[in-house]
């Protein structure tokens, strides 16, 4: 953060990687954006039936893997064996589900920041709060920014404050709610993250007033992130952030 307590975000953050161009969530989809020229990355954690904090972003599994069910049915073990890349195209057959464990540490070996979105289980925010903040704790490398955490489920955005986590959060929703500022301060928010298709620049000056920073996803449109920034919008995330970033 900066010295005001204003988040430092890229311009351009991948999202969940840079899907245009590899299987999301996947160490092949990090290495991607990072040749592509991004700083930071976006990725969706959910915990295995053990506990396990992983990369996908699905509650099933069938669509980005060759496994069925749910993440949380399963045992980390099991997913460990599932092919997550073959379904978008025969080059990346053999990626594997990430644990964020190995996660961090190639986002170190890499040199990217992150956005973490959280994707708890209903009654679970809490388990999935103190699992990610441990990995957080015992792994994060200290060369890179302090990872932003994200997350639509308010609940285990007031876990991560309850735990006294120590780094900043991001309220997360499809559009500006009724009520926004009071909530986000609430839980400890340092940045609101809205669709870019719901935003409106009255309400992105209302949040920068405000102190915190704006993210807006998922952009893909050059022309698009020009009219955002005007707006005071800082971070979009991108499917394919190298159009964006050499648009800048």
């Amino acid at each position: 953060m900066s010295p005001t307590g204003q988040l430092d975000l890229p311009r351009v953050i991948g999202h969940r990687g840079a899907m245009a161009y590899a299987p999301e969530n996947t160490a092949a989809g990090f290495r991607e954006a990072k040749a592509r020229g991004c700083a930071w990355v976006e990725f969706d954690v959910r915990l295995t039936r053990d506990g396990v904090p992983v990369l996908i972003h699905d509650a099933a599994l069938g669509r980005t893997t060759d496994g069925k069910g749910r993440v949380a049915a399963h045992d980390y073990a099991r997913l460990a064996e599932l092919d997550a890349g073959r379904w978008f195209g025969p080059n990346f057959e053999g990626e594997r589900i990430l644990t964020l464990a190995r996660a961090v540490a190639l986002l170190g070996e890499l040199g990217l920041g992150a956005n973490i979105e959280l994707k708890p289980v209903r009654r679970h925010q809490g388990e999935m709060a103190k699992a990610v903040a441990a990995v957080l704790a015992a792994r994060w490398p200290g060369h890179l920014p302090p990872p932003l955490l994200s997350s639509f489920d308010r609940k285990v955005l007031a876990a991560l404050d309850a735990l006294d986590a120590p780094w900043p959060r991001g309220y997360l929703a499809k559009a500006l709610p009724l009520r926004w500022r009071a909530a986000a301060r609430r839980l400890g928010c340092r940045s609101i993250h809205l669709d870019h298709r719901r935003l409106k620049a009255p309400q992105a000056r209302a949040v920068k007033a405000a102190g915190f920073a704006l993210a807006a996803y998922t952009v893909n449109d050059p022309a698009r992130l020009a009219t955002l920034a005007g707006w005071g919008v800082d971070s979009v995330f991108s499917d394919a952030p190298d159009r964006l970033i050499a648009a800048l």
